[in-house]
């Protein structure tokens, strides 16, 4: 989109410079000074050659020569009281350059936006009022269409870019997308099939085999939640979707319930979230027992993202966190508590000896 745009600056400047050339050609006898048109002719055909080849690199285009290509244009109309006759300049003839002095307020709006625009035509606009020395309807007219022109234009081009953008983020999550598929599928075939199998057998012998039926049980159930689930990520807004992220925590004896719809919340915030809870699950596992169960549930209440984790394990002492701190095991005081806290948000534990343990994560958006 950039490129074309410059390129459609390029063609404009063509055109103009090629009105400019026929008018100072056919009435250059009548000005003041009739080699000054034809010299001043020249420099705009050399500033044109100079300009289509810079503008046409990424690299030339820097602000120090847009700025330049400004001033060229803003003296070449000012020139125009030097070169042609009082009379003519009174009669509303029009200025040496003409049109082709707005050739580089387009490149402005090109380059930096409306603003940029604007503040080009500013100054195109000012060097012809200086060359009148009055504001007549015609003089009003041309300003305001060059800030038109500076304005409009430059916004033009910011729209384009931001729809480019858009398009271009949605064929990488469509892309994103289709391989994910084709990856599933492959697991589908393949690994899920062997650990349903490895399930089902170990469950049939029995004994050791049966915990190694249930580990197998569980790396199904989270492997088909990771391959299922859509992409947590949303590109280009910096936003990620928190259930998204917790999905694939979910296990045979893991439950993860969350809300229908996406629930966004910033990028930092929400891989803290889902640390966190991926380091209360596994403080779960360590120590909860081995038949404990574990439910996560995901809420959204507009002004913050909670995350509660309860088990049904075994549970702890209210002195027991203290205690771990004060010995110098600091793994909830850090994983857990810590990580919110660097995002603004807070950790909440609370469990009884034989009554299982419920962690409350909470980030207020913002």
């Amino acid at each position: 989109m950039a490129e074309q745009m410059w390129r459609v600056v390029a063609v404009f400047r063509v055109v103009t410079l090629a009105y400019a050339a026929v008018l100072i050609i056919r009435g250059h006898h009548s000005y003041a000074h009739p080699g000054a048109g034809l010299a001043a002719l020249a420099v705009m055909c050399a500033w044109t050659a100079i300009t289509i080849a810079a503008y046409a690199r990424p690299r030339g285009r820097q602000p120090w020569l847009i700025c330049t290509d400004v001033a060229v244009a803003a003296l070449l109309v000012l020139s125009t009281r030097l070169i042609d006759t009082g009379s003519r300049i009174s009669a509303g003839a029009p200025t040496i350059p003409v049109s082709w002095a707005a050739a580089s307020v387009l490149a402005c709006a090109v380059a930096g936006g409306p603003v940029a625009g604007l503040a080009g035509a500013v100054v195109i606009s000012a060097a012809d009022i200086a060359e009148r020395g009055t504001l007549p309807q015609s003089t009003f007219s041309n300003t305001v269409l060059v800030l038109i022109a500076g304005g409009v234009g430059g916004y033009v081009v910011r729209l384009g870019l931001r729809a480019e953008a858009a398009v271009d983020r949605a064929a990488r999550r469509e892309a994103a997308i289709a391989e994910r598929e084709r990856i599933a599928r492959g697991i589908h075939d393949s690994v899920l099939q062997v650990l349903a199998l490895v399930s089902t057998r170990g469950r049939e012998l029995g004994g050791e085999a049966a915990e190694l039926a249930r580990l197998a049980g569980e790396q199904e159930s989270a492997l088909r939640s990771l391959v299922s689930g859509a992409p947590a990520d949303r590109p280009g807004d910096g936003l990620l979707d928190v259930g998204g992220l917790l999905g694939p925590l979910g296990s045979s004896r893991v439950t993860v319930s969350c809300p229908a719809g996406a629930v966004l919340l910033a990028d930092r915030p929400a891989r803290a979230l889902a640390a966190a809870a991926g380091e209360a699950l596994d403080n779960i596992r360590r120590h909860a027992g081995a038949g404990a169960r574990a439910w996560v549930l995901v809420e959204d209440d507009g002004a913050a993202v909670t995350v509660s984790i309860r088990d049904d394990g075994l549970g702890f002492s209210s002195g027991r966190l203290a205690e771990a701190a004060a010995a110098g095991r600091l793994g909830v005081a850090q994983s857990i508590v810590g990580r919110l806290r660097d995002v603004g948000g807070n950790a909440c534990l609370t469990s009884s000896p034989g009554k299982g343990t419920e962690v409350e994560l909470r980030v207020p958006r913002g």
